[in-house]
């Protein structure tokens, strides 16, 4: 029998709660649904017997990403949704042809965090009946109807061995490009058509002074009774000087269980630097401040960003752990242009989406990205995933070995990539189980 929806996601901590709420609301519904990893093993059944009927794809950028998402998944499909976890983007980016869901990708039904993101793809060629103003699903967590939802202050620190009783600090961080190697920024740019370079020397300067004067701040005694965890971007993962800032601070924390939410919920502090999380902050109810030691180039800035206000020297940065009642750094009007919030949920709206697209006639709305290009089945992608997810099983990181010659390092950042993506099934279940408590 046919499954009727299979969501595909790329970031456990970006997407898979607010995809399982997604999963949880379509079957209340009725429908089935599944959840997989873009970088799972490719399953026969997937092109047969369980053929979807929708694919819910993480993104949709252009014919590569049609190929990639939906072909070498299932198959051809013409029915296809997009969440586009990535809608806030920097000046340049809004202008690249990549980032504006074009080619093939166009003709994909593009859920839009608000009239911003909407107006941007519908402009670059993107036809407005193919797209859909949705809010941010992420945001839904912060609603009224699920108070209760993340652990208070108190129970997270006890879990995680913090002292409930001092200040908790967040730094929600993005610079996941800052300890890129020459070879992995040269194929993002090549991915997105834009150049990364200079962004990652900007991330650099600016990561290494801001832990500069986290390192000063801890060693005053105001800083020892802070707590501070730093939040690492998804993609953030070979940065060696946070393992050495961890080794040199007891009460610096790199923590990456659970979603950046409940974090923002808990903490007493917060502080960014250009993460798009900001808008989790302000609907939680919360301030923040942006710091910046080195101002950010106008191609790399979030247009969220804007005339923001922020902080550029240690003084003003070590006077924010005691400061109160600060203001929020983005306008409001800023925010919810991009931002879209109605009565109704934004895990409603999108199963709404998902559930026309379903019963939609295909033929009758001409809604066909795979006529739009010619499809290509990666049988490279399909055998080295099944080695690769063996040699996960075994716990056998292929970047240690010798045998795979020049593609050891390659086979090694995809590795990396599946051991970070992988989603027990108890830990679905535990998602699952949270989640239920507030679906009627």
């Amino acid at each position: 029998m046919a499954l009727d929806f299979l969501i595909l996601y790329e970031h456990i901590v970006r997407e898979y709660e607010s995809i399982t709420l997604l999963k949880a609301e379509l079957e209340r519904r009725g429908y089935t649904a599944e959840i997989r990893q873009l970088l799972a093993k490719k399953e026969r059944r997937l092109y047969k017997e369980d053929k979807p009927k929708v694919v819910v794809a993480s993104a949709m950028y252009d014919n590569k990403t049609v190929n990639s998402f939906v072909y070498n998944n299932v198959g051809v499909c013409n029915k296809v949704v997009n969440l586009h976890w990535e809608q806030v983007l920097s000046e340049e980016q809004e202008n690249s042809p990549f980032f504006n869901c074009g080619e093939a990708a166009a003709y994909a039904m593009h859920t839009c965090w608000g009239e911003k993101s909407r107006d941007r793809i519908v402009k670059y060629g993107v036809p407005i009946e193919n797209t859909t103003i949705t809010g941010a699903v992420t945001l839904d967590f912060l609603r009224p109807e699920f108070k209760g939802y993340y652990k208070e202050k108190e129970e997270l620190c006890k879990e995680f061995g913090l002292d409930p009783n001092k200040r908790l600090a967040l730094y929600v961080s993005s610079f996941s490009v800052a300890y890129m190697s020459d070879k992995e920024i040269s194929e993002l740019n090549d991915l997105a058509g834009v150049s990364f370079d200079q962004f990652r020397i900007t991330a650099c300067k600016s990561m290494n002074k801001t832990l500069e004067w986290v390192d000063k701040f801890l060693q005053t005694e105001e800083g020892q009774q802070t707590e501070f965890v730093y939040r690492r971007h998804p993609s953030e993962w070979n940065s060696p000087i946070l393992a050495e800032m961890a080794a040199k601070h007891k009460n610096f924390h790199l923590i990456t269980d659970y979603s950046v939410k409940q974090w923002i919920v808990a903490a007493d502090t917060i502080f960014s630097w250009i993460s798009t999380s900001i808008a989790e902050i302000y609907f939680a109810g919360k301030s923040c401040f942006v710091i910046r030691p080195y101002p950010v180039e106008w191609e790399y800035d979030p247009v969220i960003y804007k005339d923001c206000r922020y902080i550029d020297n240690y003084e003003d940065f070590a006077a924010t752990f005691t400061a109160e009642d600060a203001p929020f750094p983005i306008d409001e009007e800023m925010m919810l242009s991009h931002y879209n919030q109605t009565d109704v949920p934004s895990y409603v709206r999108i199963a709404d989406v998902c559930e026309k697209m379903l019963h939609e006639d295909s033929d009758a709305t001409g809604r066909k990205p795979f006529d739009h290009f010619t499809p290509k089945f990666s049988w490279l992608k399909y055998f080295s995933l099944i080695g690769l997810h063996f040699m996960y099983n075994i716990k056998l990181d292929p970047a240690k070995l010798k045998i795979f010659g020049p593609l050891s390092e390659w086979a090694g950042r995809i590795y990396g990539h599946i051991a970070k993506s992988h989603v027990s099934a108890e830990e679905d279940a535990a998602f699952r189980a949270k989640i239920d408590r507030f679906i009627k």
